[in-house]
This record gives C-alpha cells, sequence and structure tokens, in this order.
C-alpha cells in the first residue's frame, strides 16, 4: 500500500511577506506592545484586545518592506511601522463608533466590551503613542507625511458620514472617500518606509504611489465583498455596510442604472440597522442582476495593475517581485 504525501500549501504572497519582514516585524511588535501599555488598567486591555485579534498588519510590513527595499537608512522603519499600525488601529476603534458596529476582525468589536466612551479615548490615546513614535525619530520629512495623511483620513470619515444614505452619491464621491480613509494611509506606510530606507526621490515617490494604488485596489475589494463574501473572511457580518447606510459603489452603480422598483428596494433597506438577511438578499440580487460587483472588482484590478506598474522603475529584486505580488493576492483574495 502506498503511503499518502500529503503536499505542503503553496506560500500566499503575504506568508511571504510575513517571512521576508520577519525580523524586524518582531521588533515592530514587541515595541507595539510596549507602547500600548499604561498605569489606566483599561486602556492596555482594550487596545491589545484590538491589537491582537488577528490583523495580519498588512501596513507596517508595507513600511518595513519598503525601507527593505532601499536598505540604506537608520532604522526608523520600526517606529514608523508601529506608529502607522497605531494610527490604522486608532481609526478602527473610532471607525466602530461611528458606524456602530458590533464585530471587529470576527470578534466583538471593543465598544461592545468596554463601550463607545472607552473606545473614543483608547483610539486617542493610540494615536498620541503614534506621533510620539514619529517625534523620537527626529525625521521631520516623515513626520510631515505622516501628520498629512492622518488629517486626510480624519476628513475622509467625515465625508463618508456626510454622505451616508445619501442617494445622489457619485462614483466620485466615492472615489474620494476611499482615497481619503483608507488609500492615504497605505500611501503613508510606503512612502515614509522608502525615506527610512534612504531612497531618492523617484524611488520614494515609486513607493507612494504603490501603497496609494494598493490601497484603493484594497477598498474597492473590501466593498465589493461586503454583498458577495462571507462572514468569517470579511470579520463583519455581510451586509453590514448596507445597513450602515454607506454608499459604496455597488450600490451607487445600481441606484444610478437600476429600475424604480429596484432603487426603492435599496432605499427601504440603506441605513436600516435592522434591515433583515431577506432584504439583505434582494439587494444583492439587484446588484448581481446589474453586475455591479464584477464592476466594482473591475476597478480594484485597475488600480492593483496601476500599483504593480509603479514599482517598474526600480532595479528588479525578489522583494519588488514580492511586492507586485502581494498586490495581485490583495485583489484575488475576492475569488
Amino acid at each position: 500500500m502506498l503511503t499518502q504525501i500529503k503536499e505542503a500549501p503553496i506560500a500566499t504572497p503575504i506568508d511571504r511577506l510575513l517571512a521576508a519582514t520577519a525580523d524586524d516585524m518582531a521588533k515592530v511588535n514587541a515595541l507595539i506592545l510596549s507602547r500600548a501599555d499604561s498605569h489606566v488598567d483599561m486602556v492596555p486591555e482594550l487596545a491589545r484586545y484590538l491589537i491582537d485579534s488577528g490583523g495580519k498588519r498588512l501596513r507596517p510590513m508595507l513600511t518595513v518592506a519598503a525601507a527593505q527595499l532601499f536598505g540604506k537608512g537608520e532604522g526608523s522603519a520600526i517606529n514608523f511601522a508601529a506608529a502607522v499600525e497605531f494610527m490604522h488601529n486608532a481609526t478602527l476603534l473610532h471607525d466602530d463608533v461611528v458606524d456602530e458596529s458590533d464585530m471587529r476582525r470576527g470578534k466583538p468589536a471593543a465598544r461592545m466590551v468596554w463601550g463607545n466612551k472607552a473606545s473614543i479615548l483608547v483610539g486617542d490615546f493610540l494615536l498620541g503613542q503614534a506621533f510620539m513614535m514619529m517625534v523620537e525619530t527626529r525625521d521631520i520629512d516623515s513626520l510631515g507625511v505622516l501628520s498629512a495623511a492622518s488629517a486626510v483620513m480624519a476628513e475622509g470619515e467625515v465625508f463618508q458620514l456626510s454622505k451616508t444614505g445619501d442617494l445622489t452619491t457619485t462614483p466620485a464621491d466615492y472615489a474620494e472617500v476611499i482615497r481619503a480613509k483608507t488609500a492615504v494611509l497605505f500611501e503613508a506606510a510606503c512612502e515614509v518606509g522608502a525615506i527610512a530606507g534612504g531612497a531618492d526621490a523617484a524611488g520614494r515617490k515609486a513607493l507612494a504611489s504603490y501603497g496609494l494604488e494598493l490601497g484603493n485596489a484594497f477598498q474597492l475589494v473590501d466593498d465589493a465583498l461586503d454583498y458577495g463574501g462571507q462572514a468569517g473572511t470579511l470579520g463583519k457580518n455581510t451586509g453590514d455596510d448596507l445597513r450602515e447606510g454607506k454608499m459604496t459603489l455597488p450600490i451607487i452603480l445600481a441606484l444610478a442604472e437600476g429600475s424604480q422598483a429596484e432603487r426603492e428596494t435599496i432605499a427601504s433597506a440603506l441605513g436600516d440597522a435592522e434591515a433583515t438577511a431577506e432584504q439583505v438578499a434582494e439587494v444583492v440580487a439587484i446588484l448581481n442582476r446589474l453586475e455591479t460587483l464584477p464592476r466594482t472588482l473591475a476597478q480594484a484590478h485597475a488600480h492593483a495593475r496601476a500599483a504593480q506598474q509603479a514599482l517598474e522603475v526600480l532595479p528588479a529584486s525578489e522583494l519588488r517581485t514580492l511586492l507586485i505580488d502581494v498586490v495581485e493576492f490583495s485583489v484575488l483574495r475576492a475569488y
């Protein structure tokens, strides 16, 4: 009888990025844990609940990888990577309060455990720690990049809030929302990594463009998955964006092109926190008929190609190839 030989699973680009950045990310993770500490017990409890909840830490990994790509810096990438992760987690804490979300990364959102007030205040604590870590590098240029990103992200969230449930929201409005609230942090994470690695102006611009386009693609995929993915994959409930009244591209396109009855069906569920699974299914059926989900993913692919092309000005290397592969993987997770 022949012994069955199991093939080892093929490592994904994210797995390979984890391996490539493992040494520096160990330092980043240690810094994250130390800076999440406080003599006020609730602060580290809540912060670590979110920080340890299973996120891949893609943004700080990109910061570290960007620095490694050039490799001539003074080690400030560790501080920048930890700061980027704190900025990201702070926005998650704040967003869940604004959106009244119940789940985050597959488990109850922090606000469901500690309440809205604590979530807001610990988010503020993380932002404060992020800026302290930036200042410690004494790199004013990078501090300017991350500070500007923080302001734009806040503007993006306010703009999205102003468009909640607004049936007149346009694709251009949506593009501005995802650029500001998501893509700008990817852009900044990659740009400060390049700066930390000693990149010249062209290299810095290439990594910033790469991050911006990757962030746009990433958010487009997320917004399509809200209507076509599995709750376990998303870490939240399918249809949450609909119940929260978020004007994402699949909905915007359907409202522009659907029949009067279809627009009414969407409008009746949009922003209704108590919308049933049946109502969500009706909306998804409309999106499928109008093919707004594959069209959203097509836009994600366009941004992904732009991200990959941004790196073509750099010398060929294994790490450059890996960063190109990460883009492809980030889009293909929708399939």
